[in-house]
């Protein structure tokens, strides 16, 4: 009996053992980290590395997805040698890399690594996924404000800024302030921007041009919502006083030379510019203007747009007046009704007659020129405060008209031949201006 029994009992141990070793398992295979490899389960960590050199970039960040144990291994494979080689590609200043896929660039390439580094770091907190990703990417010298001897032909910071700009895409605000906080530390950017907005503009030129840089490029990324450009400029000027701020943002959106990139400083002093010139300004002012910039008040951002004005001397008011009208109606009303309501009846007409002049020259409508006035108007609280900017409005075109005529009575003319022609757009302007008016009032009188 007893031997019956033994020999029942080890049959079925038996058999057992010889359907494990037919399934292809081992003892301790079924172990729950191995089992979340699924069929790689099966294979070498060298070669599950192989495999991977086989897959693009966006099939490795659906991989890491899977479970936990091939997020691990995944961030393992990152960090070799191979995988580094694989993942960072750093031929920056060439147009078209080898073995890309045609029409494929390297920014997409970094949207997807950065994809891929979101989901690999998912479960760490984010000082813990900023120290992983910093320790990455830290090999790569053109991620860094001077690491790239050619900086203006260079796209690394632009892969650097799409990178982030995926990374922390939904994440939090707290979250962002520490992104914030660790690059300007990593950068030694505090002190880099001290010494630039505290020098005679200009002095620091190299420096200028890779704030300029760092900022657009990686803070800034293009393609970026306007909430996040809102919160990372706000991160970048909020810090300094607001004679700073206003050097600052010059800094980094306003005219450059285009043989070496420099910052161009004399450009609103010296003479008339264009539109382009004011375009990166005009597009700070309205993003910091806007409902998606909940740290600045109105009053914030026409006391930078004055502090800009006198950046590093006073500007023509020509400039003045197109920056304005570049900025969008809302802030333009708003900077001038706060000139009119503190009384300063001169220099709103005198900015008026400059936005007509400027309307004429770019071939905006004259209508909304007077419009404009007529909505500042209202801002006076007395018949007498409005008819006496009325007065000056009429005073300054008379003044600049005999003006610029005795420039060109004198003969002072240069190549362009700039005198006459600021006389013909000036007269031009005027004429225009009341034309508006007048077929305001007609139309409002026949109305009645």
């Amino acid at each position: 009996t007893m031997s019956a029994g033994s020999s029942c009992t080890s049959v079925p141990g038996q058999k057992q053992r010889r359907s494990s070793r037919r399934s292809g398992h081992t003892p301790g295979r079924d172990s729950p980290a191995l089992s979340a490899l699924g069929d790689f389960q099966t294979l070498p960590l060298e070669i599950f590395q192989m495999v991977l050199n086989y897959l693009s970039v966006k099939d490795i960040s659906m991989l890491s997805m899977v479970s936990k144990t091939i997020s691990g291994r995944l961030i393992n494979y990152i960090s070799t040698s191979s995988g580094s080689r694989r993942l960072l590609l750093q031929d920056f200043h060439s147009p078209e890399l080898p073995g890309r896929r045609e029409g494929a660039s390297i920014l997409e390439h970094y949207k997807a690594l950065g994809l891929l580094l979101k989901r690999c770091t998912l479960l760490l907190p984010t000082r813990d996924r900023l120290k992983y990703v910093h320790k990455v990417l830290s090999g790569v010298s053109c991620f860094k404000l001077n690491g790239c001897s050619s900086p203006l032909h260079c796209l690394g910071l632009q892969c650097y800024g799409v990178f982030l700009q995926i990374l922390t895409a939904g994440w939090d605000e707290l979250e962002c302030h520490r992104v914030f906080n660790f690059l300007w530390d990593l950068s030694n950017l505090a002190r880099k921007v001290q010494t630039v907005v505290s020098s005679k503009p200009g002095s620091a030129r190299r420096l200028e041009l890779r704030i300029r840089l760092y900022c657009r490029g990686v803070l800034l990324s293009p393609g970026s919502h306007r909430s996040d450009s809102a919160f990372w400029l706000t991160r970048i000027l909020k810090p300094w006083p607001m004679v700073n701020q206003a050097r600052l943002l010059y800094i980094i959106f306003g005219p450059v030379s285009s043989r070496d990139g420099h910052v161009v400083w004399q450009k609103m002093v010296e003479g008339p510019t264009d539109e382009t010139s004011l375009k990166g300004l005009a597009d700070a002012i309205k993003l910091l203007y806007g409902t998606e910039a909940r740290e600045w008040t109105a009053d914030d951002v026409i006391s930078l747009v004055d502090e800009l004005s006198v950046v590093p001397q006073e500007w023509l008011m020509e400039n003045n007046a197109r920056l304005l009208l570049l900025s969008g109606n809302s802030i333009c009303f708003t900077f001038m009704a706060s000139k009119a309501v503190n009384g300063r009846a001169v220099e709103l007409a005198r900015l008026m007659v400059f936005m007509a002049l400027v309307c004429e020259k770019d071939l905006y409508c004259m209508d909304w020129a007077v419009k404009m006035m007529q909505k500042v108007c209202k801002v006076f609280s007395t018949p007498w405060e409005r008819n006496n900017f009325l007065q000056c409005l009429e005073n300054t075109f008379a003044h600049m008209l005999m003006d610029m005529l005795q420039a060109v009575l004198a003969g002072e003319r240069d190549e362009e031949d700039s005198s006459f022609l600021n006389l013909f757009h000036l007269v031009n302007a005027q004429a225009n201006f009341h034309k508006e008016i007048l077929y305001m009032a007609m139309g409002s009188n026949n109305g009645t």
